[in-house]
């Protein structure tokens, strides 16, 4: 249970900080970024325990904040040209 919260909390964070990052204007709002954040934190800990042998025992470490702002990034793109996409299709 422990490494869900983590997981939720650092999700947050990196969201959040992927959301600095990525340059211009993202569609959605806050609670978007949250969502994607989170889910972008378990890609990250995923991709992160496959390629670099993070554990998910570590995700307080600068290590699990580092995957998953990653992942929170590659999610928030994904999402950015999808919704880039439809939003132009709507125009």
């Amino acid at each position: 249970m422990g490494t869900i919260i983590g997981y939720i909390v650092i999700g947050l964070l990196g969201g959040v900080i992927a959301k600095l990052i990525i340059p211009g204007k993202q569609p959605g709002g806050i609670i978007v970024t949250m969502l994607l954040g989170i889910v972008g934190a378990l890609l990250g800990g995923f991709l992160g325990g496959l390629i670099f042998h993070v554990k998910y025992s570590s995700i307080w470490s600068w290590s699990g904040l580092i995957t998953s702002i990653i992942g929170a990034l590659i999610v928030l793109l994904i999402y950015g040209l999808i919704r880039g996409r439809t939003a132009r299709r709507a125009a």
